[in-house]
């Protein structure tokens, strides 16, 4: 089925595999991983990820062979949505965030499609947003989190820049803030004050707004530990480059400290 571009979601496919069937849902944005969204599928597999939460894959525009519809539903992911429209990881997730809204999950876990990460956490992330939490983010960093083979530069980006400045923006202490595996209640993504649907977002800035943005409403937020394993003697999967990316991350980071993102402050910069 193809949903046509509307204000503030990308136009895109949607390829239902199975019907809704829990009330959380983790959406993967991918675009051309190979081999490393296999392997964390066949991780969640392993787990039985799908037992808590639909899987539902947000693909850029795949072209690699990653997202063959027979290995998908061998590994149970119940849709896949394919982004046929601009953007980049912030449009994916906005397509993922409005069909998941639709379909009437109580609440949303994100997480890279790049094997990283550890999957079978899902679970935990599930029982703090049952507990009333509205923004549930992993770290690596805290008590239980295991941060493995960080590359040194990561280490001290996150932990010295990226990491102070979320939390001062928030005025709630995140210890592990590039770290896109996290989940939101639909409460938190459906209030008014928010409003993650908006072509603002179409590289790395939601996930920056929406780090800071709970908080800042007065909604309940929460770390709990995860771990993110670098590849061992292989090339860093990332789709950020070292120059022109972490140059772009520094901008939107400063941009969301300045309350840029937030609706009203949006609004007049579009006006202005």
């Amino acid at each position: 089925m193809i949903y046509e571009k509307q204000a503030g979601v990308p136009r895109f496919e949607s390829n239902e595999y199975q019907e809704k069937t829990k009330d959380y849902v983790v959406l993967i944005p991918i675009i051309n991983e190979g081999e490393r969204i296999i392997k964390e599928l066949k991780r969640a597999f392993r787990y039985g990820v799908a037992d808590h939460a639909d899987l539902v894959i947000c693909d850029g525009g795949s072209t690699d062979g990653c997202t063959a519809e027979g290995r998908l539903k061998k590994l149970r992911v119940n849709t896949l949505l394919i982004k046929q429209d601009a953007g980049k990881q912030g449009a994916q997730l906005r397509m993922g965030i409005w069909w998941a809204l639709k379909r009437g999950y109580r609440g949303i876990i994100t997480i890279d499609g790049n094997n990283k990460d550890s999957i079978e956490d899902v679970p935990r992330f599930i029982e703090q947003l049952k507990l009333g939490y509205d923004y549930v983010q992993g770290s690596r960093f805290i008590e239980g989190g295991r941060a493995i083979r960080t590359p040194f530069v990561r280490t001290v980006s996150v932990r010295l820049l990226h990491a102070p400045v979320i939390s001062l923006t928030a005025h709630h202490r995140f210890t592990d803030t590039t770290n896109a595996f996290r989940a939101y209640s639909a409460e938190y993504l459906l209030d008014e004050r928010v409003q993650p649907l908006r072509d603002i977002f179409m590289t790395y800035e939601l996930l920056a707004y929406l780090s800071v943005r709970a908080t800042q409403i007065g909604r309940r937020a929460c770390e709990i530990p995860v771990t993110r394993a670098y590849p061992k003697g292989k090339k860093v999967p990332t789709k950020i480059s070292f120059l022109k990316g972490n140059s772009e991350l520094m901008k939107i980071l400063l941009l969301n400290a300045a309350g840029a993102y937030a609706p009203k402050a949006a609004e007049e910069q579009k006006i202005s």
